[in-house]
């Protein structure tokens, strides 16, 4: 018996900014919904990093303003990120 479709909403837009979904055959098994899980773990990953970078580098105490407009930058993207992976995840717990 095959299952019923579903829509993954995706945890990254496209060029220009427009939401990604998936649509499959319901199966969280599917290769693209593999794909899209290990990205939303790279997603994390990377924010991880970059919080353990921001730590560092606000713990100096001599970070340049062009160092610290970077990192605000870098942080506003991971933070976009992680908000889509958490949108996309609680999605799919609602049902």
């Amino acid at each position: 018996m095959s299952e019923s479709p579903s829509t993954r909403l995706l945890s990254w837009v496209s060029p220009d900014g427009k939401t990604c979904l998936l649509v499959s055959d319901g199966s969280s098994e599917s290769g693209f919904s593999r794909v899209a899980d290990r990205i939303e773990d790279v997603q994390l990953e990377m924010a991880d990093g970059l919080l353990d970078h921001a730590d560092d580098l606000l713990g100096e105490g001599k970070a340049t303003d062009r160092q610290l407009r970077f990192l605000g930058e870098q942080l506003s993207a991971a933070l976009r990120d992680v908000r889509r992976v958490a949108e996309s995840r609680g999605a799919r717990l609602r049902r």
